[in-house]
């Protein structure tokens, strides 16, 4: 069994908030110096759940995939610390930031490139923009059933048994294979790399390719992009203001705020 894990190089979310500032002018978010990137923790348990594939006994092969800068290395290096077998970065530097859109058309179009995968898995979202749109996408272009929101997923009889959350509780869904499965975080934390399976990683293939070699033409990928429009990134300003209801008791303090939240018209 083939399964291919979507993973994104993020900002640590773990980050103070001061290591980001937004540029409005250019509505971009911009990383300040010495910011840690690492893999979205959504996409951690991506391939988490297709490590449990492989531990409850289905002979599996999995490989990591990601589009990203040529820095998006080391969070596939992460990836095969991890347990994948292989990882594939389709390296894009002029990508636009939260393009969830562009992304899965170049994950589709990866995907296909590879040996034929029979399980999709990504994050439920980004752990940056949380758009939550690309799993969804990848299923769309490839024209495969898609499961949301997992948080356990099971090979059986050649069905993807997945276990999916919902408002108010969880259903079971079956799907046919090939599928793609999006992961939420009640499938619980995932492994921490072994020192065994780190010092492997440095054996196990990573390949890069440029975009016309995934079968992509820039100018596709920018026009895709550009379908959305950002009109605003700005950083919301608190303005909050605190004001003394006075009375010579608790009697009138209490009727005069009751007579504020009238002229207000909030009573």
């Amino acid at each position: 069994m083939h399964i291919v894990v979507c993973v994104k190089q993020v900002p640590n979310p773990e980050a103070s908030f001061s290591m980001l500032k937004v540029d409005e002018q250019a509505k971009q978010v911009v990383p300040v110096a010495g910011l840690q990137l690492v893999m979205s923790p959504f996409d951690e348990q991506a391939l988490e759940a297709a490590l449990r594939v492989r531990d409850a006994g289905v002979e599996t092969k999995i490989t990591a995939l990601c589009v990203g800068p040529e820095s998006a290395r080391n969070t596939l290096k992460h990836a095969l610390a991890m347990g994948a077998d292989e990882a594939v970065l389709v390296k894009d530097d002029g990508l636009p930031d939260g393009a969830g859109e562009a992304t899965a058309y170049v994950l589709a179009r990866a995907v296909r490139q590879l040996p034929a995968a029979d399980l999709v898995l990504t994050g439920r979202q980004a752990a940056d923009w949380d758009a939550g749109i690309v799993g969804c996408g990848i299923a769309e272009l490839l024209g495969l059933p898609v499961v949301t929101l997992a948080r356990r997923v099971d090979i059986v009889d050649g069905l993807a048994r997945v276990e999916r959350v919902l408002p108010d509780g969880f259903e079971t869904i079956e799907a046919t294979l090939p599928a793609v499965v999006t992961v939420s975080n009640e499938l619980g934390a995932a492994r921490k790399p072994s020192l065994r399976e780190t010092m492997r990683a440095a054996r196990k293939p990573l390949a890069v390719r440029a975009l016309p070699e995934a079968g992509i033409e820039p100018q596709a990928l920018q026009a895709i992009a550009a379908r959305r429009t950002r009109e605003r990134l700005y950083v919301p300003v608190k303005d909050t203001r605190c004001e003394v209801v006075e009375g010579v008791d608790d009697a009138a303090q209490a009727a005069a705020l009751v007579q504020r939240l009238r002229d207000a018209r909030l009573v």
